[in-house]
């Protein structure tokens, strides 16, 4: 999922530059929710993590 974000955000940058704004918003947007959910996940995999190995 973070590969996504990443070529997501490559493609708003490549985007930018050539002034594609529909498809910078677009991209751009897409990139940001895959970011923040696999930032969830990952703080969820620590906690999770943590938790199995207690004994």
């Amino acid at each position: 999922m973070l590969r996504w974000s990443v070529i997501l955000l490559v493609i708003a940058l490549i985007a930018g530059i050539f002034g594609f704004f529909n498809l910078v918003a677009a991209a751009a947007g897409i990139a940001k929710v895959l970011f923040f959910i696999f930032l969830v996940l990952f703080v969820v995999s620590l906690f999770m993590g943590r938790k199995g190995r207690s004994m």
